[in-house]
């Protein structure tokens, strides 16, 4: 065991709160796992802060909290033995030492009244298993039994135990170990890696809100292919984002070859992390081309096509989000349009760009359009430096086109000129179809550019089309 001074890193009021408490109740009490292990690699000083007590974790946190001013009421879990406190901008969690078994079909361990050893030997890696001392004998001292902190200097990521009964007995912690490396820029040791690939089918006893939480941390990274190809490696993925895995690899027939486009997406997944942090537009970025499996097609002499390929993408948009238990909301909606319409700015850059094509871009993008962009930019993946030039400067060319339609012709909010009340009055007719038919006539006529997008124009373009379809005004 390794034992280092560690006080330093105390100098947050609440430590000292914490010392007298474990003092006053004799209840000994350690900081144990990611804050302890994110001091020592110098990262931001992380919010919430884990306790584990040689005794009962609640009653610790019922002495401790008189002490907090202005602490939010506690929280206790009694099913888990566990306590919760909000103050300030701390989230501080207490629970009693405990040691665990596992049954064979389920993750839910059975769960004992166990020392600190014990506590620390059931934890997921050696470089969470870091218990720091609040007691009054040690107080700042750092509990190291299985050369945790050496793990941290080495950026490798290890098990305490056998990494095989480790990830056996809780699944959750082989995709933790893919999320921590990614997040970490560590590497996990061959043998947890094998041990994972080998009890990658366990997967499937862990709930999709699990999963999903941790595919949210994935993407939440600096560079999530990391994570990714990680998942793929070890046959994760293909129990959790089927639709990823059948992108991987390259046909070729005929001398006809088509790109990889599993490495493809992770590319545009790191290109576009580089300019957001919104998570669901990184959930675009990783699903734009999830369509092009079932779309794929040789087409001699043109070669491979995926026609389609974004309809049929955004329809599985929703059966995957409906599939890992994500919501199925304005989120899902946004991915879902941004994946159809992840080659539209792209058709423009290749084509002669018509006032008609921009405007009927920017309306049928609505609220969504610089995000649109952001994407399509993320998917110039070219090794090319002139091709790569000649992409980004012809969007800067569309986009300049936009403002310049944008202006002009205002379609970016588009409100029709004339509502379906104004046709009804006009015309003395309730709702019906004709309604739907002369605005949808105004709408095209002002995309396409006949007639501008003015009061006026639109009368005069609903009278036109009303003696069309046979209808008479009004006389009052």
């Amino acid at each position: 065991m390794i034992t280092v001074a560690f006080e330093n890193h105390l100098s947050h009021p609440v430590f000292a709160l914490l010392k007298a408490t474990a003092n006053k109740t004799s209840i000994p009490a350690y900081v144990v796992g990611g804050f302890v292990r994110d001091r020592l690699l110098n990262r931001p000083f992380k919010a919430d802060i884990d306790i584990v007590c040689v005794g009962s974790g609640i009653a610790f946190a019922e002495a401790l909290f008189p002490l907090l001013k202005g602490a939010k009421p506690i929280t206790v879990f009694k099913t888990y033995g566990t306590a919760m406190i909000q103050w300030k901008d701390l989230t501080l969690e207490f629970v009693g030492a405990r040691k665990e078994s596992y049954q064979k079909n389920s993750r839910n361990p059975i769960v004992e009244v166990g020392t600190l050893a014990e506590d620390q030997n059931r934890r997921d890696f050696t470089v969470n298993a870091l218990a720091l001392s609040l007691n009054a004998d040690d107080y700042g001292c750092l509990l190291d039994p299985f050369d945790g902190v050496a793990d941290l200097e080495a950026k490798v990521l290890k098990t305490p135990n056998d990494p095989d009964i480790t990830y056996s007995d809780d699944p959750l912690r082989m995709l933790r170990a893919i999320r921590f490396a990614c997040q970490l820029d560590f590497t996990i040791e061959a043998h947890s890696l094998q041990a994972i690939t080998d009890n990658a089918k366990r997967i499937k006893i862990i709930t999709n809100e699990r999963i999903v939480d941790e595919l949210h941390k994935i993407l939440a990274c600096r560079v999530p292919s990391a994570g990714f190809l990680l998942l793929e490696k070890t046959g994760l993925l293909q129990y959790i984002l089927p639709e990823l895995c059948a992108l991987k690899g390259i046909d070729e027939v005929e001398g006809h070859r088509h790109k990889d486009n599993f490495y493809h997406t992770l590319e545009v997944v790191d290109n576009i992390c580089a300019n957001t942090d919104d998570l669901w537009l990184r959930w675009a970025a990783l699903l734009h081309d999830i369509g092009k499996a079932p779309t794929k097609k040789l087409i001699p002499p043109t070669g491979w096509t995926f026609h389609g390929h974004e309809f049929v993408g955004a329809k599985m948009v929703y059966k995957l989000f409906k599939r890992l238990r994500m919501p199925l909301n304005d989120k899902m909606k946004y991915v879902q349009k941004l994946v159809l319409m992840s080659s539209r700015p792209i058709a423009l850059v290749d084509d002669h760009v018509t006032d008609a094509a921009v405007r009927r871009l920017i309306f049928d993008a609505g609220s969504v359009l610089e995000d649109l962009f952001t994407l399509c930019e993320a998917d110039i993946t070219t090794k090319n430096p002139n091709r790569y030039a000649r992409y980004h400067d012809n969007f800067k060319l569309v986009r300049a086109k936009i403002e310049e339609v944008e202006e002009r012709d205002s379609i970016r909010n588009f409100q029709p000129p004339i509502t379906g009340e104004m046709i009804m009055e006009y015309y003395n007719i309730g709702p019906s179809k004709p309604i739907g038919q002369i605005k949808e006539a105004i709408k095209e006529a002002i995309l396409e550019g006949e007639i501008p997008n003015e009061k006026m124009a639109a009368w005069e373009k609903m009278i036109e089309e009303g003696k069309k379809i046979g209808l008479h005004p009004h006389e009052k």
